[in-house]
């Protein structure tokens, strides 16, 4: 068997083709990030991370944000679409827009705004207090803020009041009912509007959101009402205020065909309201620009099958050709890429707390005169493996005795030691087949059966980590989202333990089963066997997108500490911390859902002293359980691993056990 090397850790996880660049594996067999793609030799170690982490005694999970990342990416999509531009001798530009509300963070916003400055990169908000945000961070006067969604009085009045700034601020319109309400506030309050249309297209996206598209989506004019539009706009010398044409045919396009489709459909619309008088800048296509989470490149929902420069230079060309072939200018072009500005820069460090299996504690098996004839039985099969290697029929035999055991337990047939020592063997039994199956030891007319296959499955571990899926990685639990997941360190060594992953929530959901491993999407991640002395961590890459703004309260969770980073050509480790960001505290979760802990200390206290008044408690006893009660209320909701946990103890005594 060939030697383990980082290369085949690199091929193992897939990090080469969902990072983006960003990620890699160093040759200490650490995880190590590349934030700055014009700066090549800045190499930042994930385990130097984690020890300034540790050192500024901040508690795990930690949510960490490489602002570099961020900064990097709206460069890229710039870049990319100025290219295409470019090569194509395209006549108009490109002003995109970032939808906060893929990571509303006020840090994450500045920095694209930031960074988006020398190419006019401006912001799109889909509700009204994302427009209040938007209005007071978009302050460059040459790019868009675009409005979008449902909007009432004060929304548009809120619109307007942008372009009293003297901000590009675009209302899109959704439904007709919008366009009226708009017109009659502008004529009000006497300030003119810019105003967008948003189309209903025939052309649909591919993936999870393919409902965002169609002559069914919720959003959209149809024909006929984008030309009443514009009969309107005209009845009310407002059509010169029509500046934007938009469409989105859903998040996340996992296919460059259907963007084609989209972008065909929506430039011939953009010729025909042209032609009927509406000399519309903008052609603006949304969102959807979508992130290879799986690294498979292909359809599926957590991939895509092209690049930032195909998405680019497809969407140039098709408009640059259907604006030829018409006579008519070339638009600017804007897009509402925000998954694919956000997702890489954010990552979810956690500990694995420790190791649960299907078999449990080891058991003492020893014979006992006493025990039933199950247990007997179970003991043959076991000596069947002398002899004979039909594993089919060992595997059938065994799981037959241990159903019959169940049920004559339920009757109080058998005990709860022969049922233990049942378990325990029957256990024993799938792991020796495992290890046959393996090997290839098999009979040679034997063939691999379905039963035999899923005997993988049945003896894959459950690593217990110290997060929430439904507060860190709610698309996993939702929408069944793939999200690449690694171990930060020890990448040089060979893992040993296929696992899934379980967090410390109450309900059994709580569960990431769908790895993008190798060549394929697989229910358990190779892992390495847990060392007593060594914590071990794992890493939830692309979190940057959605994941974190649309975790709740869960379990009374709430919110991961934060660090965000930056890197530093003369700092020794390459990067340093520019700022943390506390997480929820029990007593802020508690305050969020109307509890008052500051009474309920008060209770507990009331408790103990009755306790003590009847002789229960000892009063210096019930001091410091009071002053416990009250402590905890400020701590970090999340299990402090800095002493060894319960489950690493129970680790520790599996292992002498064994």
């Amino acid at each position: 068997m060939s030697a383990w090397t980082i290369e085949k850790a690199k091929a193992m996880y897939r990090i080469d083709r969902w990072s983006g660049g960003y990620f890699d594996i160093n040759e200490n067999g650490n995880c190590c990030v590349l934030p700055n793609p014009k700066k090549p030799d800045i190499c930042i170690d994930m385990e130097s991370v984690i020890k300034e982490i540790k050192e500024a005694g901040i508690q795990f999970p930690v949510s960490v944000r490489f602002y570099d990342i961020l900064h990097a990416q709206v460069v890229r999509l710039n870049e990319a679409f100025q290219e295409a531009i470019a090569d194509e001798e395209y006549h108009g530009r490109y002003l995109g827009v970032y939808p906060i509300k893929v990571n509303q963070s006020c840090e994450v916003v500045e920095e694209i705004i930031e960074a988006g400055a020398p190419y006019k990169f401006g912001l799109e908000a889909g509700s009204k207090a994302e427009l209040m945000a938007v209005l007071v961070y978009n302050q460059n006067k040459d790019s868009l803020t675009i409005l979008n969604g449902y909007k009432d009085n004060d929304c548009l009045r809120l619109a307007l009041l942008g372009r009293h700034l003297g901000q590009n601020t675009v209302v899109v319109i959704e439904k007709f009912s919008e366009l009226i309400a708009l017109v009659r506030l502008s004529k009000t309050l006497n300030v003119k509007p810019l105003i967008g249309l948003r189309a209903k297209m025939h052309a649909k996206g591919k993936g999870k959101w393919v409902g965002s598209g169609g002559y069914d989506a919720k959003f959209g004019l149809t024909a006929a009402e984008l030309i009443n539009a514009v009969d309107y706009l005209k009845k009310m010398n407002l059509l010169d205020e029509l500046v934007l044409l938009h469409f989105h045919i859903g998040s996340q396009l996992t296919d460059l065909r259907s963007i084609k489709e989209a972008t065909n459909e929506g430039a011939r619309l953009y010729a025909e309201l042209y032609k009927i008088g509406a000399k519309v800048t903008y052609i603006d296509l949304g969102g959807g620009l979508g992130v290879d989470y799986d690294g498979s490149a292909s359809t599926v929902n957590s991939s895509c099958n092209y690049r930032l420069k195909e998405y680019t230079v497809n969407i140039v060309y098709h408009i640059k050709q259907i604006c030829d072939l018409e006579n008519i200018p070339h638009p600017d072009i804007v897009t509402e890429s925000g998954r694919a500005i956000s997702a890489h820069h954010s990552l979810i460090i956690t500990e694995v707390m420790g190791e649960i299996r299907s078999w449990g504690m080891p058991f003492d098996t020893k014979p006992d005169e006493k025990e039933h004839v199950l247990v007997h039985q179970m003991r043959e099969v076991i000596a069947l493996f002398e002899y004979d290697n039909q594993l089919q029929e060992i595997f059938t035999d065994a799981d037959e005795i241990k159903e019959k055991a169940s049920e004559a337990f339920k009757l109080g047939v058998v005990t709860l030691k022969d049922i233990a020592t049942i378990e325990t063997l029957y256990w024993q039994i799938i792991q020796q087949i495992q290890n046959l199956v393996q090997k290839g030891n098999l009979d040679d007319s034997e063939t691999i059966s379905e039963d035999l296959k899923s005997i993988s499955n049945n003896l894959s571990s459950r690593y217990l980590c110290n997060f929430s899926v439904f507060q860190s990685a709610a698309d996993v639990w939702a929408i069944n989202q793939v999200l690449p997941v690694m171990p930060l360190m020890r990448l040089n060594e060979k893992p040993t333990i296929n696992a899934s992953i379980v967090d410390i929530t109450c309900d059994s959901d709580g569960k990431i089963e769908n790895f993008s491993v190798q060549n394929e999407v697989s229910n358990t991640l190779p892992l390495h066997q847990l060392k007593n002395d060594e914590q071990y961590y794992i890493g939830l890459f692309l979190t940057g997108a959605y994941q974190d703004v649309m975790g709740g309260m869960h379990n009374l969770f709430g919110r991961l500490n934060e660090v965000h980073i930056y890197s530093h050509d003369d700092d020794t480790e390459k990067f340093y911390i520019q700022q943390v960001i506390d997480g929820s505290s029990i007593n802020k979760v508690l305050s969020s859902m109307q509890y008052n802990p500051t009474s309920m200390s008060n209770m507990i206290r009331k408790m103990i002293d009755k306790r003590i008044a009847d002789g229960k408690i000892r009063p210096r006893e019930g001091i410091k359980w009071a002053e416990f009660y009250s402590q905890s209320l400020n701590g970090y909701t999340y299990c402090d691993t800095k002493e060894q946990s319960q489950f690493s103890n129970l680790l520790q005594i599996i292992k002498s056990v064994e």
